[in-house]
């Protein structure tokens, strides 16, 4: 049996910060196994001695062991104590044959959702130095302490009574509030009650829209390049897809466009560009729409991580006077995307059915992320986070610029040019982007180029040292953008830009 030295090291990572000590105990024990540190039949010191080692209270130590005892980690023998469970236990209780062994599975599956193109990310991607790395955020930048005092503003006796009970389909009548109120306005939306709805996250909510919009002939208009998972999704339901043509402005709205049924957008952030569409073309878009009746869904995923450049740009559901554009946002890019809290702004009748359909799937996402997320709101969390982020992203941007380490800098579009307020054109790209007197690129929409090479693009290509490679990236940007999983129409993927749908981590 292990000394005491031994059990205090093996413990030794253990942490208040975990809602349940007993819940580390079980993992590190559970781990120690698996590493092949306790053996089969290996006693672990009596609950007394084990918490009297590790100056936690006995019952602690109690609750961990039964809980091992109840998952055949641990086994109790009478007046002998706990012991680690043999492998035979286990084997035991899984010698039965499989039941899908007889079954010839994928002969069964109406759809192959796994061999869709994927958006493959490593999950050790926090150990790089410069983790530029596609649709991740920054933990740093959560604001524990707040997060903290709003879950405990939902935390209370009476707080708790209300959302725990079972919605039906309603979502929290305080986070549908705060979204009307403090969050939606923001954009200059204005809507009523009955017109939202919470989602988990904005992938839920693309995924309910094309359920419920698009049909097998549906007509349906992509940015090409664009979202994947949009294009996965589409590419599921309907078999009429239209790549959506894409000038220095935006999406063209020319007689492809207005042939559409409905057409999926990225006009904040076109992902995967990050190219802003100026007010003009925004304008263009919904009278094109009006003309050929296309239904527009608005993909608004990380909207309040505009630039300065972007400030007072409406978006598109704002500017929609006869209710055909359909708005999803999400805190997934803002916040943090293992809240999986998005939501759609709609005319009543498509949230009406919008809610029936969720509720075929899961009822409602889970109320106590609402009620927390609705005090963060309201206490006035959300809009200093807003602040901090964008300076800390303004900051790393700015250090980007400065660096000139050879990276291929795209440039988008001056403010000026996003409000229609002056007709400067865009330089090309591939081009040294400008400053302004205070140091700050002088134009929204920025993205970063990355070689693609045989591993994970979490460098620029340069600072790899391979100039050629980030050179090849800038040709294939100035032939008409990013390749591969990006493009409705596939060729091998050459390289791609960061941005998009990347939120705080982009410029981590």
């Amino acid at each position: 049996m292990p000394t005491d030295i031994a059990w205090r090291m093996l413990f030794g990572g253990r942490s208040g910060d975990e809602p349940a000590l007993r819940a580390q105990i079980g993992r590190m024990v559970s781990e120690a196994i698996a590493a092949g540190l306790l053996a089969p039949g290996a006693r672990l010191p009596s609950s007394r001695g084990l918490a009297a080692e590790l100056g936690l209270a006995r019952n602690t130590v109690v609750a961990a062991y039964d809980a091992m005892i109840d998952a055949g980690v641990l086994v109790s023998r009478d007046r002998s104590g706990c012991f680690v469970a043999s492998p035979g236990a286990d084997a035991a209780r899984s010698a039965d044959p499989e039941p899908s062994a007889a079954v010839a599975w994928p002969g069964r599956f109406a759809i192959r959702p796994s061999r869709l193109p994927q958006i493959t990310k490593p999950r050790d991607w926090t150990r790089y130095p410069y983790p530029f790395l596609f649709g991740q955020f920054d933990a740093s930048l959560f604001p524990v302490a707040a997060w903290r005092e709003s879950v405990k503003a939902a935390s209370s006796v009476k707080e708790i009574n209300g959302w725990s009970l079972d919605q039906v389909d309603d979502d929290d009548r305080d986070l549908i509030e705060q979204l009307r109120l403090r969050v939606l306005p923001r954009r200059g939306i204005l809507a009523a009650p009955g017109e939202i709805m919470v989602t988990i996250g904005s992938q839920h909510a693309l995924s309910l829209l094309v359920q419920l919009l698009v049909a097998r002939r549906t007509v349906v208009g992509l940015e090409d390049p664009g979202y994947t998972d949009t294009c996965n999704m589409v590419g599921l339901a309907s078999d009429r897809i239209r790549p959506l043509a894409r000038d220095g402005r935006g999406i063209v709205p020319d007689a492809a466009f207005r042939a559409c049924d409905v057409a999926f957008v990225t006009i904040g952030h076109q992902c995967p560009t990050t190219a802003v569409t100026p007010l003009s073309r925004r304008r263009e878009l919904l009278a094109a729409a009006a003309e050929g009746d296309v239904v527009l869904v608005e993909d608004d995923y990380e909207a309040d991580l505009s630039t300065e450049e972007e400030v007072g740009l409406p978006s598109l559901k704002s500017l929609d006077a006869d209710g055909r554009v359909i708005h999803v946002g999400s805190f997934s890019k803002v916040l943090a995307p293992g809240l999986r809290v998005g939501y759609v702004v709609a005319p009543s009748p498509v949230v009406d059915e919008l809610r029936a359909l969720r509720r075929l799937m899961l009822r409602h996402p889970p109320t106590n992320n609402q009620r927390s997320l609705a005090a963060f709101v309201a206490l006035g969390h959300y809009r200093a986070h807003l602040a901090r982020t964008a300076a800390v992203l303004r900051q790393r941007a700015d250090l980007i610029a400065a660096a000139d380490a050879g990276l291929h800098l795209s440039p988008g579009l001056r403010r000026e040019e996003l409000l229609g307020r002056g007709t400067g054109g865009a330089r090309r790209s591939g081009t040294r982007p400008g400053a302004s007197a205070r140091g700050r690129p002088d134009r929204a929409g920025r993205h970063l180029l990355h070689g693609s090479g045989a591993g994970p693009p979490l460098l620029p290509a340069r600072l790899h040292g391979d100039p050629a490679a980030a050179d090849r990236a800038g040709a294939a940007a100035a032939r008409g953008g990013p390749r591969g999983l990006f493009q409705v129409r596939r060729p091998p993927l050459p390289g791609f830009r960061s941005g998009g749908r990347t939120g705080t981590a982009a410029l981590c």
